[in-house]
């Protein structure tokens, strides 16, 4: 590999993206490992590609594809890696930032450690706020190099008992390229959790997955940031994609619980979320179906509308 070949290829699937995108692509730009950049507009309706464009006329090693059609993260960073050669993946949110070190060092560390995935635990919070006042997504101390199969990463995203937001498929691991072409490995057609299902996979086939501390990968904490709300239908689709994974050999019986574990806690919220929205749509029939359901789901359905209503009694009483 010459000093001009890139080490890795730095996704970023853009929509929207013009208020962020600038500071997203300079730290990418910035990095100590020669890499090759490519972002992917997905339609965006404002000046998100004006501003890559213009970077791009300075920056050979910026590319910019464009989608015809809005169709989600994982269909432009599997565009991406398409259009790229580079024997390492590094995935980039349009609103995260990275320190210049990050992609040589997770580098000569997977190698070192012959891995096919390297996360480092991610930090949350502004860029212009203390460093000491940032969050871990993962690990509140150090955790050296955790070696992670595929139960321990499925039951690392369940809410239950760590909170949202704190699932470890919100991890920007580097990724072998070798690997994802030996398995025909790329995104699923999700809008949600796309991340968790590609790496889910790739832990059920053999992969060599690594967390370590923090390299400087920094999730930007915005209160209008597109992950933080979705659609109903996406956790159909997530039970769908467990379903999938339920059914590739050579499941352990460990990574066989945890799927089921992560299906039924989806199955929960997407119930929740029908009937949230067949109240507000006034359909009273479509509301009382989503109690048939299995006895799990029909009891936390029954218990987080309790909770509400307790919740709403509470507040009618301290306006009175």
């Amino acid at each position: 590999m010459t000093d001009r070949t890139p080490a890795a290829t730095i996704v970023i699937a853009a929509f929207n993206a013009q208020d962020t995108i600038g500071a997203a692509l300079a730290s990418a730009l910035a990095q100590t490992a020669p890499v090759e950049i490519v972002v992917v507009d997905d339609a965006s309706r404002d000046a998100t590609s004006t501003i890559v464009e213009a970077i791009a006329k300075q920056a050979p090693n910026v590319r910019l594809l464009r989608q015809d059609c809005n169709a989600g993260p994982a269909a432009a960073r599997n565009r991406a890696i398409e259009s790229s050669t580079a024997p390492w993946i590094a995935v980039l949110d349009a609103d995260d930032i990275m320190a210049p070190g990050r992609i040589a060092q997770l580098i000569a560390r997977a190698e070192a450690e012959d891995l096919d995935f390297l996360a480092d635990d991610i930090e949350k919070g502004h860029p212009d706020d203390d460093p000491a006042s940032r969050t871990r997504l993962w690990s509140d101390t150090a955790i050296g190099l955790l070696r992670i199969d595929a139960a321990t990463f499925i039951r690392g995203n369940l809410a239950t008992g760590r909170g949202e937001r704190r699932e470890m498929g919100f991890l920007k691991p580097v990724m072998r390229r070798a690997f994802l072409d030996r398995h025909a490995l790329r995104y699923g057609p999700l809008r949600l959790g796309e991340d968790y299902d590609l790496y889910a996979r790739a832990l059920i086939l053999g992969a060599r997955f690594g967390l370590c501390d923090p390299h400087g990968y920094l999730a930007v904490v915005r209160a209008d940031s597109l992950s933080g709300s979705h659609p109903t239908f996406v956790h159909a689709d997530l039970m769908e994609a467990d379903d999938r994974m339920l059914a590739m050999p050579g499941l352990t019986r460990e990574a066989r619980l945890a799927l089921q574990d992560h299906r039924l806690e989806h199955h929960k919220k997407w119930v929740w979320r029908r009937l949230i929205d067949a109240v507000r749509e006034r359909r009273p029939i479509a509301a009382l179906g989503c109690f048939r359901a299995p006895v799990p789901v029909a009891f936390e359905l029954s218990r987080n509308l309790g909770a509400e209503g307790l919740r709403r009694l509470g507040r009618r009483l301290r306006s009175d």
